[in-house]
């Protein structure tokens, strides 16, 4: 049974990507699930990304798990009414030390080419300024898309902060 199959049987697959059972049995594949550390502690509902980064490195491909050190500091606006308590960075780093500890009991970070490695999304944002990102991002997002964004008009009435918007 190949990854495909077993997550299928698994009741975990509901429509798959064109020719991604041919990829995946092409070879070692990477692939990603993000995680949000606005809470001490990975959850309930996190556990089904886990399963399948678990069952995706046991099939001998690479899992990533991605998570939001950066956007963790912003506070994603999906499914609130109000706007989120802004953690401190000590928060965050903290509750991502957590996360590692628990990822370690489910993923291999430590054997061959598919180890799991965590990725860390600051590392990507932290050395961007304003004017940088208003420049080399801004530019390429329009308003129009940004308020067709569901999270976005739940909140307009009620108000959505830049800082919310922009997430």
């Amino acid at each position: 049974m190949d990854f495909i199959e077993e997550l299928t049987w698994r009741g975990m697959v509901h429509d798959a990507t064109p020719g991604a059972r041919e990829r995946l049995r092409a070879g070692m594949a990477v692939g990603y699930a993000g995680f949000d550390p606005t809470a001490p502690s990975l959850q309930l509902g996190n556990l089904a990304a886990i399963m399948l980064l678990v069952h995706f490195q046991r099939a001998g491909h690479k899992p990533i798990a991605l998570v939001g050190g950066a956007t963790g500091l912003v506070g994603d606006p999906s499914g609130k009414n109000e706007e989120r308590r802004l953690k401190s960075p000590e928060e965050i780093q903290h509750n991502l030390e957590r996360f590692e500890k628990q990822l370690r009991r489910f993923l291999d970070f430590d054997s061959g080419a598919n180890a799991a490695e965590i990725v860390n999304n600051h590392d990507w944002f932290r050395d961007i300024g304003y004017l940088s990102f208003l420049r080399d991002v801004g530019k390429h997002l329009t308003i129009g898309y940004m308020l067709a964004k569901e999270s976005v008009q739940q909140r307009m009435e009620a108000g959505i902060s830049y800082t919310e918007f922009s997430y």
